[in-house]
């Protein structure tokens, strides 16, 4: 670990900071003209596989925004290509899987001996450690093996994930070794990025809200929990974070992690009370308010905060990833106005 004193890493795990943490997911990404530079240069995928490159796009976005936490540039599918399925991305379209997976025999055919040559992600990560030291932490990620499988068998984004819900009811045990696959990837994947000095691992689960809270619990539960304990041997504080999935807080908690994203559908004390106090939160402003006048936007981080209500475990965040064209003086903004904020809160308290 690289900085396991930091304010960020302390609210993970629930302990009382001077001040609220803030960093935003997707902080680094197309809305700042640093990294459409970088893009005119190479595809995303260039971005992730040099170590340099990857290093260089997380440090920038988090020193230019001054938050508490610098996230490691990569892609949630990046595990794909090491298990032999292999993904592109179309403009407008976000990435589509060549050939999915559709049964039995396509799952037997994913490999799960070949983690080490995503190295580059962990080398990445290993390079913004060495150049924030105890200053700032770091954190690593992988994507959930449900919202892994759903890319995986539907071929990319879907609406009703119709093909990925008749492998779970019509062939369980297909299903439970696809997950049981994907968790040993992504279970090594980002150990070996705390190893490079990762401060904390943020577990990706961007599709589990079209599922209800019986096919959560039968289906994906039991392996997402799995996950968790294995990342938590690593000793570092393990965050996951769902969208859409107010109705499924409960259910999440129980996997273990220490921290639970929410989401904006919901008001932040109404979902840390369905997670429970002792488990710290993150979140959960609507990324689009960020469009909306300084005004609004300061006034919903008030409410937010106000929820919050100084408590120990809150972390600061949007309900989902920055968007493409949001302005880049909003969200610097939002991060200085939570951090003087809260501080003058605490100080009052």
């Amino acid at each position: 670990m690289s900085a396991p004193e930091s304010r960020f890493v302390k609210a993970c795990k629930s302990l009382p900071v001077d001040r609220t943490p803030v960093w935003f997911m997707r902080q680094a990404g197309r809305y700042m003209p640093e990294y459409r530079a970088v893009r005119k240069q190479r595809s995303l995928i260039e971005i992730c596989k040099k170590p340099e490159v990857a290093a260089e796009v997380t440090i920038t976005a988090a020193e230019f925004l001054g938050v508490d936490a610098a996230i490691i540039f990569a892609d949630l599918l990046l595990p794909f290509e090491v298990m032999g399925l292999p993904f592109h991305f179309e403009a407008g379209e976000g990435p589509v899987v060549d050939e999915p997976v559709r049964g039995a025999e396509d799952i037997a055919r994913l490999r799960t001996d070949r983690v080490a040559d995503l190295g580059y992600v962990s080398e990445a990560v290993r390079q913004v450690c060495k150049h924030f030291g105890a200053s700032l932490p770091v954190i690593g990620f992988c994507g959930a093996p449900f919202t892994l499988a759903s890319y995986m068998i539907e071929g990319g984004g879907s609406r009703n994930y119709v093909h990925t819900k008749k492998m779970m009811y019509s062939s369980p045990f297909a299903w439970d070794e696809l997950m049981r696959k994907l968790v040993e990837v992504t279970s090594e994947y980002a150990t070996d990025q705390v190893r490079a000095g990762a401060d904390v691992i943020q577990i990706f689960d961007s599709w589990v809200g079209c599922l209800s809270v019986e096919d959560y619990r039968r289906y994906v539960l039991p392996h997402t929990t799995q996950l968790v304990k294995s990342l938590q041997r690593t000793g570092v504080p393990v965050i996951y974070f769902g969208t859409d999935s107010s109705t499924l807080l409960s259910s999440m908690r129980e996997t273990g992690a220490d921290v639970i994203g929410l989401d904006w559908r919901i008001p932040l004390d109404e979902g840390w009370d369905r997670i429970g106090h002792d488990r710290s939160v993150q979140g959960n402003l609507d990324p689009v308010v960020l469009f909306a006048h300084w005004k609004e936007v300061k006034s919903r981080a008030e409410d937010i905060l106000s929820r919050a209500a100084g408590r120990p475990g809150h972390i600061f965040n949007l309900g989902h990833g920055i968007l493409p064209e949001t302005p880049v003086e909003n969200v610097k903004a939002l991060a200085q106005f939570v951090q003087e904020y809260s501080a003058k809160s605490a100080t009052v308290l």
